[in-house]
């Protein structure tokens, strides 16, 4: 795309090129308009123009309806012009790390068959002792000394099983605090990082909302004159589409907007 043609719409079988666009001829719905500029193209109408910047998520239409959370957008303004933040390092290491991230019943079987084993030795001994045959006894007790070498196996593999058990949900336990831990600091660094964002372009707002209505207090504007002071104050690299009327002329708005525009 040359530079005399920043945004290329076709729309209803037309085809318009250049910075400043008016498609109020068309009737097009604003929103409609900003998605074909987000995403893609849009129920035959297609927006060709340079990547969005996430501040063109709060401040990319500017029609009545649109509702600014006006710190949060003026923060995503100071990333689009590459500002950055002491919290930066910390909050990508936190995000990086947030990325990363049983038998019973075999008790009671070995006591039993341990009784059974005393009782067949004892049986052994008494037959020796009286001079009987203990062929028999002693195949039984050897049954049962092997069947109770498999319990003990499987109690030891029982017990072994259910420590992992406990050590995974001690584990998953510790885990989850850390995360919650992690996620509670990244929302307070994140929150950090958007007060100083909002703290180094704060005059810079204040002039364009002054320059727009005049007020004390330029957080306390409507939606509109903060959608369009943060867009003042942002690169927003993509086009604006205006669905206001706020100045003279698109081309007006988007010399003071310092950005392409769409008018609709």
């Amino acid at each position: 795309m040359s530079d005399d043609e920043v945004v290329r719409v076709e729309c209803d079988g037309r085809v318009l090129a250049g910075r400043v666009l008016d498609l109020r001829g068309a009737a097009v719905d604003p929103e409609r308009v900003g998605r074909a500029v987000r995403t893609g193209p849009v129920d035959g109408l297609c927006v060709e123009c340079p990547e969005p910047r996430r501040v063109s998520e709060y401040v990319g239409v500017v029609s009545a309806a649109v509702t600014v959370p006006v710190r949060t957008a003026l923060a995503a303004a100071g990333r689009s012009r590459g500002l950055s933040t002491p919290q930066d390092e910390e909050i990508a290491t936190v995000r990086q790390r947030l990325g990363e991230e049983a038998g019973t019943g075999t008790e009671s079987t070995v006591e039993r068959l341990r009784e059974r084993v005393a009782t067949l030795r004892g049986r052994v001994q008494a037959a020796r002792e009286g001079g009987r045959d203990t062929a028999r006894v002693e195949t039984e007790l050897a049954e049962a000394a092997r069947e109770l070498s498999e319990a003990e196996t499987e109690r030891a593999a029982a017990r072994e099983a259910l420590d992992r058990a406990e050590r995974r949900a001690r584990r998953h336990r510790d885990d989850r605090e850390r995360r919650r831990r992690r996620q509670d600091r990244l929302a307070n660094l994140e929150r950090d990082a958007r007060s100083h964002l909002v703290g180094r372009l704060r005059e810079e707002y204040a002039a364009a909302v002054d320059d727009l209505v005049g007020v004390d207090d330029p957080f306390a504007v409507d939606d509109v004159t903060a959608a369009l002071a943060v867009g003042r104050v942002a690169d927003l690299r993509a086009p604006v589409v205006l669905a206001v009327d706020r100045f003279d002329s698109p081309a007006r708005a988007a010399d003071w907007l310092s950005a392409p525009l769409v008018r609709v």
